[in-house]
Order: C-alpha cells, then structure tokens, then sequence
C-alpha cells in the first residue's frame, strides 16, 4: 500500500512542478473553444460554449491519462522502473499506483478547465451535478491510464512512444465529436467513429455537464447526446458502459503485461528510432 501512496504522491508532485505545463494545459484547451465553438452554434444546442467546452475537458482527461505511457517510458528508459522493482513493492502495487496517479492528475486538469467555464459559459441548475461530472472524469481518467500503461510496456524507446502516442490520440480526439459533431463527418469517417470509445465518453460526459439527463433518446440524438448506428441507439448510460467494459479490459491486460515486462531489456537511449514493439 505504502508503495501506490508513494507513486501516487510522486505523479502528483511532478504535475504540480511543471507550471509551465500547468498553465499551457489551461490556455490550449480555451484555445479550441474559441476556434471550434462556431460550428456548434445552432438551434439544436441551447448553450454551445457549454457543449463545447464539455467535450475540451473530457478529451484534456483523456489526453492526459494517455500521458501515464509516456511518463513510465521515461521511468523505464532512465533505470528508475527497474530501481523501484529490485525493491520489496510488489509490480501489481507500482501498475496500480501508475494508474492512480494518471487517473488523479488528469482529474485535477479536468477540474481546472471546468471551474474556468463556470466563468465563460457552463451553469449547473442541481447541487449534485459537479458530483457526477467528478466520478465521470476519474472513472474515464482510470479507463485511458490503463490504455496508456498497457501501451507503454510495449514499446522500447521514448521516442517510439511519442510517434505512436500521436498516430492514436490525433484520430481518436477528433473522430470523438469533442470538436467537430459527428454528423458532420462524412458517412465512412462515421462509422470509424462508431469503433471509437472515446466517441461514447464524449457523449456520456457531455450529457452530464449539459444536465440533458431527462432528455428523450429521440432529444439526445439531435443534441449529439446518444449514438444513433443504423437505427439503434446508444443512450448516455449505455456509453458508459462500453466505457467501463473498454477500461476493465485494459486494466486488466495493462496490469498483466506490466507484471510480465521484462525491464532489464528496455532500451536506455530515448532516441533509439530502431526500437520495435514486443
């Protein structure tokens, strides 16, 4: 126990050190709301600032939970991975406290661009909607640290990381309706979007922080609330569950390949092009 505090307590050090990184993290995100908030200005969307700024946090949550990969490959290029496993903390214990650090810090991000859009455009009508808007972000925040922990006990270099993490987070970020609404999309990108789970997060989140929880299927679906895929729709609660089952699956598989790396083969030098998958 004492070693996930440990590593919990560390990632969260770091976070708040990097001030650069802090204030960066807050000004890029507004910069997309200003960019893309026109599109989203029509009659079907009451508050568009609002809609649009729910989908910026959700994709910050998930940008950043995907950042644990590229913290542990650091770990793992500069020895400090393999200095923590020669110790007596069990692997499972330094997977679970990665994850919980990721999950929190990503959370704490999340947080901060929404108390800015308190001021800009986000209202809540009910006392409990920032709970719900709390538990969505550190649950969706678990689901994409275990994807980025599973990530980086596959790859061997930093620099490898880096070229893998942009050709995932790039499509996934903007084939999710964080920015752009799917029914803007032409009909092939769609249905990539459909196998996208950020897609449902997105949706699930945004339905949440927009308080359209009474909302028909019928209503979801012309706010971009619910999934309509050939004539079945995916409400909010089911998106969140596809969710939960995507972060259970990667937890799992995360945690176990994290258990079964060999770190005494991990490739010390982050510029090392050459280094391959496996």
């Amino acid at each position: 126990m004492s070693t996930i505090v440990a590593l919990w307590k560390r990632g969260l050090k770091a976070f708040v050190r990097n001030r650069t990184g802090l204030i960066f993290s807050l000004i890029f995100p507004l910069f997309f709301v200003y960019v893309f908030g026109a599109i989203f200005k029509n009659d079907a969307i009451e508050n568009p600032i609002a809609y649009m700024l729910s989908g910026v946090i959700i994709t910050t949550v998930f940008e950043n939970s995907l950042n644990l990969a590229s913290t542990t490959v650091d770990d793992m290029v500069s020895g400090f991975m393999k200095e923590v496993l020669v110790s007596p903390a069990k692997r499972i214990e330094v997977a679970v406290g990665q994850l919980l650090s990721a999950a929190t810090v990503s959370t704490l991000q999340g947080i901060m661009i929404l108390v800015i859009g308190l001021f800009i455009g986000i209202k809540f009508t009910s006392w409990i909607t920032p709970f719900y808007i709390l538990i969505s972000m550190i649950c969706i925040g678990m689901v994409f640290s275990g994807v980025g922990l599973f990530m980086a006990t596959k790859v061997r270099s930093g620099q490898t990381f880096q070229i893998i993490k942009t050709a995932v987070t790039m499509p996934l970020t903007f084939l999710s309706g964080a920015y752009i609404p799917l029914s803007m999309l032409p009909d092939l990108l769609k249905y990539v979007a459909y196998l996208n789970p950020m897609t449902y997060a997105t949706a699930f989140f945004r339905m949440i922080v927009l308080e359209k929880i009474n909302l028909s299927n019928a209503e979801l679906v012309k706010e971009g609330l619910a999934i309509k895929i050939n004539g079945l729709i995916i409400t909010p609660a089911m998106s969140f569950l596809i969710i939960i089952m995507i972060g259970v699956i990667f937890i799992v598989l995360s945690t176990k390949s994290f258990v079964n790396t060999d770190f005494s083969r991990i490739n010390r030098s982050s510029t090392d092009a050459s280094a391959l998958w496996g």
